[in-house]
């Protein structure tokens, strides 16, 4: 259910929203677990100024998880 109701929020432009379905799909908590999909959803709302998503998704840079390792990004 939470991540139903976090999808209608990040749908309707919840930088918060988008940074917790980001992390469900980068855990597979209630959803398949799918990196690339996470990365997407923290770059959307790393790009509303969500520090929280700017902080996963440069881990993900870091790492190379859901997205080439890249540690000047």
């Amino acid at each position: 259910e939470a991540v139903r109701l976090y999808r209608l929020a990040a749908e309707q432009g919840s930088s918060t929203a988008q940074t917790y379905l980001g992390a469900c799909y980068a855990n597979g908590t209630g959803v398949d677990q799918n990196h690339a999909e996470a990365v997407q959803l923290y770059r959307v709302a790393a790009d509303q100024g969500s520090a929280i998503a700017q902080i996963h998704l440069g881990a993900c840079y870091k790492n190379g998880t859901g997205v080439d390792q890249d540690h000047a990004e």
